[in-house]
């Protein structure tokens, strides 16, 4: 069993992995779904029908938003364009596994970069609620010796959310291998719809929920203002 990631082919010099070219295909079928998906959106009359498609487009946007706005209060309008695209962009990149492709999320640089995205947005929406000075001052919280360990805490949070996606995603494959390595003809559904199906969304959810909370923690004083 072959768990690495490959490299599919070259760029120049530059290895293009499997990880990247799924990643591709599922950002393709994303923007080339949400452009047709959008259309009559753009062209419709105000008086005219729309139909199923869109009506489900407006149910999933609607759903989202107000997802996001209850979980985040009113400074959630302003990232709920980026938390619902992670939120669609993991549960889509956790499932692509049932159609044969490995999830990009098996790979331990698509999980940390998301992550680093999320732990650039924290701090910057904590440096502009709370000023330079007052973020700093945030760090020597509740007393001065707790400074070391605030800043660990910081940088440990895009670390933790990386390797808690990517180990979640990864050990899946490997017990689906194993499985299939055991019994090559006949797999039971229950751990399909568990580690491929279940396990891919709740992992989705749980880092678009640690995204909107460590964000709204950090845009507490901006929100009261």
């Amino acid at each position: 069993m072959e768990f690495g990631v490959k490299t599919m082919f070259h760029l120049g010099r530059i290895p293009v992995t499997e990880t990247v070219v799924n990643t591709w295909i599922i950002m393709a079928v994303l923007v080339i779904g949400s452009m047709v998906l959008t259309r009559r959106f753009r062209t419709a009359a105000p008086g005219d029908q729309l139909g199923t498609a869109e009506h489900v487009v407006e149910l999933l946007v609607d759903g989202l938003y107000g997802f996001i706005g209850d979980t985040m209060g009113k400074v959630g309008v302003k990232f709920a364009p980026y938390i619902s695209t992670l939120l669609i962009f993991l549960v889509c990149a956790n499932l692509i596994g049932l159609l044969g492709f490995r999830p990009p999320t098996a790979d331990v640089n698509t999980t940390f970069g998301l992550a680093t995205i999320t732990f650039i947005l924290i701090q910057g929406t904590a440096f502009r609620s709370k000023g330079i000075l007052g973020y700093i001052k945030g760090l020597f919280e509740p007393f001065v010796f707790m400074f070391p360990l605030n800043v660990i805490s910081e940088i440990s949070t895009p670390v933790s959310m990386a390797f808690r996606l990517f180990g979640n995603i990864l050990g899946g494959m490997i017990v689906m291998a194993l499985l299939y390595k055991v019994a090559p003809v006949l797999v039971p559904v229950l751990p399909h719809v568990y580690f491929d199906l279940f396990s891919g969304i709740i992992q989705a959810f749980i880092f678009t929920m640690l995204t909107m909370v460590f964000v709204s923690m950090a845009s507490d004083e901006e929100e009261e203002e």
